[in-house]
């Protein structure tokens, strides 16, 4: 078979064209590449200047002014990060306060944020040099792996110890010869320290009993004193632990839902906005704020009691009580957490344990009806009332809320520009921070990683 000339010329230059195409694809994808891990590592820097701006606003809770719950909740609102991941940023950029090295590396773009996430959830200032070690020379799956790894290693220790001091918890009595009763146990931690909360409640409980203090008032001699005088203290802890078991004994026997009920005793001039009736009577306990009282009745079960002065005495005289009553129905409470779908103060995420809030209170002639209502969480619900923040309806119906300066409080971020992320690149340069594609790029070279020395070095530097 003959091959002429010219075929051979044109296979040859098909080929070089095929060559050129295919270095030229390459090229392609390793410029790409180059401005992503570049860019990356920019974008690393750069978290970590937003890291130490949230940490210096939420030390100085610039959030709390505009009644959020937390710095994350400012971040949801306003920088639209979701709640949780918010709360991980707070705790890094906490974190990141006491460890140096960690953050000049994360400063320089040398770390990943997602690196530098796992190593805080370990990091001390003995062992984060170990641990930038592990993050230069492997991946994000690495650190990941040996902080999991770590703290499960740490867990188990704590539960070995926990379950043996919960496994030595005891409890003995026995009757002396001269008829009394001698007790003596051991408790863990967390159940030691309720019994001596729940122990000096109710010694305070009996010092104001015996000096005549009513509940709710504060008493004005200090703890110290009531602790050393009339009697022993360890005479006054006997007679605390015996009014325990009274009390639980008493309750055991009660049948009556009312015993978890809270009761609030007010009238109605107390309730209106421009009243002038005086504080309300928290059941037991002393006298609440009328705010307080509003905000309590806003979704409470209501009896309506129709009472007349005791001639003569202090006091009132029950006439006639009137049947238990919701002040907001089952049907509207349904359709209200149907139509809401949780608190509707801006930026606020609970869904979960929120009260009906009338925005012309009931008690000032306002419709318990759809849209006089919306629901609050209770932190919410106690800044409307009792915190000075305003709650209405604008003129096209709209929920509106204010702060106590009167201000009206954006629903959402402003819907301006969010900046130019090239520019990064001149802010780095200018901040001294040299980034190249190789900058944050792992070392790791395939090898692979022995999990049970990492562990071992991991507790030797504890």
């Amino acid at each position: 078979m003959m091959i002429s000339p010219g075929c051979t010329h044109t296979s040859n230059a098909f080929k070089d064209a095929h060559f050129a195409q295919v270095h030229q694809r390459r090229q392609h994808i390793e410029h790409l590449e180059d401005q992503i891990t570049e860019l990356a590592a920019h974008v690393d820097a750069a978290m970590f200047c937003l890291l130490e701006l949230v940490r210096e606003y939420d030390e100085c809770e610039g959030w709390g002014g505009k009644g959020l719950i937390s710095c994350a909740h400012w971040l949801n609102w306003k920088c639209g990060i979701d709640l949780g991941t918010a709360r991980e940023k707070v705790r890094v950029a906490h974190a990141l306060k006491d460890l140096p090295q960690i953050s000049e590396e994360f400063r320089l773009g040398r770390v990943s944020y997602s690196k530098v996430r796992a190593m805080t959830r370990v990091a001390t200032p003995k062992n984060e040099d170990y641990l930038l070690m592990i993050a230069r020379h492997g991946t994000a799956v690495h650190v990941e792996r040996l902080v999991r790894n770590y703290r499960q290693v740490k867990r188990i220790e704590a539960l070995d110890r926990e379950n043996s001091r919960h496994a030595q918890r005891e409890l003995h009595w026995y009757v002396d010869d001269e008829g009394l009763w001698v007790l003596r146990g051991r408790l863990p931690a967390e159940q030691g320290a309720l019994v001596q909360t729940v122990l000096e409640q109710a010694m305070e409980e009996d010092f104001r009993e015996q000096q005549g203090v009513p509940a709710g008032i504060s008493s004005t001699q200090p703890l110290d004193e009531i602790h050393s005088h009339p009697e022993p203290i360890s005479m006054r802890r006997a007679d605390a632990l015996v009014r325990m078991a009274q009390r639980y004994s008493s309750e055991a026997k009660g049948n009556s839902g009312d015993r978890f009920t809270v009761h609030v005793h007010t009238d109605m001039e107390t309730l209106k906005q421009e009243g002038t009736g005086g504080e309300a009577e928290l059941e037991d306990v002393g006298n609440i704020c009328a705010e307080t009282a509003r905000r309590v009745s806003c979704d409470a079960g209501i009896v309506h009691w129709l009472e007349n002065s005791i001639a003569g005495q202090a006091g009132v005289e029950p006439l006639s009580i009137g049947r238990k009553s919701r002040s907001i129905p089952p049907a509207i409470r349904r359709a209200l957490q149907r139509r809401d779908g949780g608190c509707r103060f801006p930026g606020c995420t609970h869904t979960h344990f929120v009260d009906a809030h009338h925005i012309q209170h009931w008690a000032d002639g306002g419709d318990t009806a759809m849209e006089n209502l919306v629901l609050l969480c209770r932190h919410h619900h106690r800044l409307v009332h009792e915190g000075g923040f305003g709650l209405n309806r604008s003129a096209d119906r709209v929920v509106e809320f204010t702060n106590p300066a009167g201000e009206v409080i954006p629903p959402g971020p402003a819907r301006n520009s969010r900046g130019n992320i090239w520019s990064l690149f001149e802010q780095h340069s200018a901040s001294g921070i040299r980034i190249t594609p190789k900058t944050a790029q792992s070392q790791w070279l395939g090898e692979k990683m022995d999990d049970d020395m990492a562990i071992q070095v991991m507790l030797q530097l504890e």
